[in-house]
C-alpha cells in the first residue's frame, strides 16, 4: 500500500501536507515525497511493491504533468512494451510509470481501459487539469473535502484529512474528478443484461476467471503470503494459488484460545496444499485492548466491520513483526457477489440480484475498507482476487436465479466449479460457512457484547444513543463503537452510508445484529 494526497489550494503548504501524511506512514513507511506542482501540492508515501528501486519513488511526472498513485495494474508490462516501441522512455520497473504517458495518449478514457486496483491524483499542466480516480469497486481507498475556502483535498484515508476540512467524503469508485466535476466510467452494480448459460457452463466461465484473477495477483517484486481463515473463499485462493504457483506458499490464520473454531480448517487446508503454515492465538483482553485502535484505523462506526476486523488486524500486526511478508491475498467479496447466509431469505431472484447490486455499490465502506486498514496499517498491501474486474463483471451478470440457493448449500456455484479440481479437501469445499464475524471463534462478540453492556446502563444508552441524528446506535455494542469513532472522527458520520446488515425487510432477516448466529438458518455451519 501507499498514502496519496493532494492539496489544490494558494493556501498549501508543505509543513500542513507533511503533518497531514503524519498518521498514514505506516501505510507508506520506505519513503516519502512532497512536490508543488501546478495549483497546489502532492504528497506520496510509498510501500515499495513493484520496482524497488528508488527510481519508482513517486511523483512521476512526464512532459510537464505529475501523478501519484496507489494501486496495482495488470497487465501493465504489456502496455509498456506497446509505449516503449512507440519511442517513450522509462526510469523504473513500476507500474505506475506507465500511467501518464497512457493518460496523455488516451485522457480520460484510459481508466475505463485500465485492469487494476488503484488510486491517483493527476495534475495536467498542459491542459490546466486537476484529476482524480478510483478503481470501480473502491479496493483502493480514496477521500476529498473542501477547506474553509472551498478548495479541495484528496487522501487516502480520512486521517489525512481530519484537521483539513469540514467534511470527509467517500470519493465514489469507478469515477474520476475533473475540475469540480465527478464522472462515472465504470458502475459494476449497473446490470443491464442477464446471460443465460447451463450451470455447468457458467461454473466453467468463473472458474476460468477466478483463476485469471489469481494468477495476476501473485506479480509482485516482494515477498507475498495468504490470509487463511479456512473458510471457502480463503482456501480457494490459496489452493489456486499454491497450484499456479507450484510451490509452498504462507498461510495465517488466527483464532480465540477458547474455541478457535477456524484454526482446525485452516489447519487442513494448509497439510491438504502443503503451505508453510502459522498460527495465532488471542484472549478476551486481546480482543478488549484492540477496539479503540481498531476503530482509529478503519475509521467506522460498523458493528460487522469492526467485529471482523479485530482478528485480522491482530492476525497481520502478528506477520508484519515475525516475517517478511509485504503482500497479503484475501478472500473478500465473495459474499457480495454470491450471497450471505441472510441471502437464502431472499423472496426472489430479482430481490437477490438487487442485494447484490447493492452491497457491490456499498462494499467500499464495509468488506474492502476492513482489508485496506487491517493490511495497509501493518505496512503491507492487500490484494482482493475476488475483486477481480472481469470476474466481479462476469457473476454479475449471471442469472440470478442459478445464484439463489436453491441447492442447499450456499455459494452452491463457486464450490461446484471447483469440484472437480481435487484442488481442497471435499469437506471443506462443501462446508457451509461459519459467521463471518465469528470466525475467529463465537466467543469474540460474545466478550465485546458484555463488556459493551458493562459500560451503560438502560438509561444512560437511551440517552447517548439519541445523540446521533444519523446511523443511530441500536445496541450499546454499537454505542461504544460509535463514541470511539467521534473521538477520533467527529461529525464525520457520514463516511458511513449505514449499519451493514441483513436486510430487514425479508421475511426472517429482522434482526438487531449482524452475525449469521442470529438467523434461523445458521444451523451446522458454526460447527
Amino acid at each position: 500500500m501507499c498514502t496519496i494526497f493532494g492539496y489544490f489550494s494558494p493556501e498549501a503548504a508543505p509543513e500542513t501536507v507533511k503533518q497531514a501524511l503524519a498518521p498514514t506512514t505506516s501505510r507508506g513507511p520506505d519513503a516519502m515525497k512532497i512536490q508543488k506542482v501546478e495549483g497546489g501540492i502532492v504528497g506520496f508515501q510509498r510501500l515499495s511493491i513493484m520496482g524497488l528501486t528508488h527510481s519508482g519513488m513517486q511523483p512521476f511526472s512526464y512532459q510537464g504533468n505529475w501523478i501519484v498513485c496507489n494501486g496495482e495494474i495488470y497487465g501493465f508490462r504489456s502496455i509498456k512494451r506497446r509505449l516503449e516501441e512507440n519511442g517513450i522512455r522509462f526510469e523504473s520497473d513500476s507500474d505506475c510509470e506507465i500511467l501518464l504517458p497512457l493518460y496523455e495518449e488516451l485522457g480520460c478514457d484510459m481508466f475505463k481501459e485500465l485492469d487494476a486496483e488503484f488510486a491517483c491524483i493527476l495534475v495536467d499542466t498542459k491542459h490546466h487539469h486537476v484529476i482524480a480516480a478510483r478503481d470501480p469497486i473502491g479496493i483502493r481507498p480514496l477521500y476529498y473535502g473542501y477547506d474553509q475556502h472551498g478548495d479541495i483535498v484528496f487522501a487516502s484515508e480520512p486521517k489525512n484529512l481530519v484537521a483539513l476540512v469540514q467534511k470527509i467524503f467517500p470519493f465514489p469508485p469507478g469515477h474520476y474528478y475533473k475540475d469540480g466535476h465527478f464522472v462515472c466510467y465504470r458502475d459494476l452494480s449497473q446490470v443491464d443484461t442477464i446471460r443465460h448459460a447451463s450451470l455447468e457452463d457458467t461454473c466453467a466461465q468463473l472458474r476460468e476467471y477466478l483463476v485469471d484473477g489469481i494468477q495476476k495477483r501473485l506479480d509482485a517484486d516482494a515477498p507475498i503470503g495468504f490470509l487463511l481463515s479456512g473458510g471457502l473463499d480463503s482456501s480457494l485462493v490459496c489452493a489456486i494459488s499454491s497450484k499456479l504457483l507450484n510451490k509452498p506458499i504462507r498461510t495465517f490464520a488466527i483464532g480465540m484460545k477458547s474455541d478457535a473454531i477456524d484454526l482446525k480448517y485452516a489447519k487442513e487446508v494448509a497439510d491438504y496444499i502443503h503451505s508453510e503454515h502459522h498460527e495465532f492465538l488471542i484472549d478476551d483482553q486481546d480482543v478488549l485492548k484492540a477496539i479503540d485502535p481498531v476503530i482509529q484505523v478503519l475509521a467506522t462506526y460498523d458493528i460487522t466491520t469492526i467485529r471482523a476486523s479485530i482478528g485480522m488486524y491482530l492476525l497481520c500486526q502478528k506477520i508484519h513483526e515475525q516475517t517478511d511478508v509485504r503482500v497479503l491475498l484475501t478472500g473478500e467479496i465473495s459474499d457480495e457477489i454470491f450471497g450471505y447466509k441472510y441471502t437464502d431469505f431472499a423472496p426472489d431472484a430479482q430481490a437477490f440480484q438487487k442485494e447484490s447490486e447493492k452491497r457491490i455499490r456499498e462494499l467500499h465502506m464495509y468488506d474492502v475498507l476492513r482489508a485496506d486498514r487491517c493490511i495497509s496499517s501493518n505496512s503491507m498491501e492487500a490484494r482482493v482476487p475476488f475483486g477481480d474486474l472481469a470476474f466481479v463483471d462476469y457473476c454479475m451478470h449471471i442469472d440470478p436465479s442459478q445464484k439463489l440457493n436453491t441447492y442447499h448449500k450456499g455459494k452452491y456455484l463457486l464450490r461446484h466449479a471447483f469440484e472437480k479440481d481435487d484442488i481442497l479437501p471435499h469437506d471443506i469445499l462443501m462446508r457451509e460457512k461459519a459467521a463471518f464475524s465469528d470466525a475467529v471463534g463465537h466467543s469474540l462478540r460474545d466478550t465485546i457484547c458484555a463488556y459493551a453492556d458493562s459500560l451503560y446502563t438502560d438509561e444512560e444508552f437511551e440517552t447517548k444513543r439519541k445523540l446521533y441524528l444519523h446511523a443511530a446506535p441500536f445496541t450499546k455494542e454499537s454505542l461504544l463503537y460509535r463514541e470511539i469513532f467521534e473521538k477520533y472522527y467527529p461529525g464525520q458520520s457520514q463516511m458511513i452510508i449505514d449499519f451493514w446488515m441483513p436486510n430487514r425487510t425479508w421475511k426472517g432477516c429482522d434482526v438487531q445484529d449482524p452475525s449469521a448466529r442470529v438467523l434461523s438458518n445458521y444451523g451446522q455451519s458454526g460447527e
